[in-house]
Parts: structure tokens; sequence; C-alpha cells
């Protein structure tokens, strides 16, 4: 017995189905898509479609707004530049967003910084960012630190 002489038990070996070759095929004439109508034409998807009634979608009624300029931005609080001191040993003077970006701490393509007064500050911090809350600054301010704000 030779390799070529081998005969295969499996599907692999299976012809496909030819469509309309005649009736004699089995599939042939409307090719297995039943009779007539819309559904046994080519390049047809009614998904959807209700018979000329408005369809579903169409009578429900549309919720929200998606804003195209809305800005993107993540906010950052005083827990959070607590754990990055103590984790990535950036000095407290040099917080800086770029520094956050380059360090893969925040996503930039998440948007930009903005600092918001949550959680209590330990120490006093330069950082500069693109955003701050009114009562991030003055916290900052009265703990010995300074907030620089970026021009975006």
């Amino acid at each position: 017995m030779k390799i070529n002489e081998l005969k295969s038990n499996l599907t692999s070996n299976k012809k496909r189905k030819r469509v309309g070759r005649g009736s004699g095929s089995g599939t042939g004439k409307t090719s297995g898509r039943g009779v007539k109508g819309q559904k046994s034409r080519s390049g047809v998807s009614i998904n959807g479609f209700e018979g000329g009634q408005n369809p579903l979608y169409m009578r429900l009624p549309k919720r929200g707004f998606n804003n195209p300029f809305q800005k993107k931005i993540q906010s950052i609080n005083f827990h959070h530049i607590d754990l990055i001191l103590k984790k990535y040993k950036i000095k407290p003077d040099e917080i800086k967003e770029s520094v956050l970006f380059e360090k893969k701490i925040f996503n930039k393509s998440k948007g930009l910084l903005k600092l918001l007064d949550v959680g209590e500050l330990k120490s006093s911090i330069n950082i500069e960012v693109s955003y701050a809350s009114k009562n991030a600054i003055a916290k900052v301010e009265k703990n010995g630190g300074k907030v620089n704000l970026i021009k975006v």
C-alpha cells in the first residue's frame, strides 16, 4: 500500500454542493431558494423591514446626544498623587502632565488631566496640569504648593 492509495474517511474530501445545475441535481431551478419573492432574489437583506409599516426601530423615541466637540478629560485627585509619589518615585516638585503620560501612568488618548479636590493632601506639591478645580487649587496653595495650568 502506498500513500497515494490511502482513502480518506474524513469530510475533507466531500464535494461542495453545486446549485443551479439542472433538475436532476436536486438543487436545480430555484437553487434551494424556494419560490419567487424578495428573499429568493440576490442582493437582498431585509432585516428590520416590516412590509411597508413603519419599523419598530423608527417608531421608538430617540434619546440622548453625543457631542462631537466634547473635550476628553481624566480626573486626578490627591489620593492618586500620593500613590504616584510612592510607586513611581517622582519628586513632589516635578509632577507634570507630560511626565505622567510619558511614564504611562495615564493614557494620553483618554484625554487631558484635571486636578480635583478628592482626598487629603499629605505633602506640599508643585503640579502642572491642564485643568484644576478651584477647591483643589486652594487646597494645594494652603498646603504650601503651587498649581500651574497649561494653556490648552
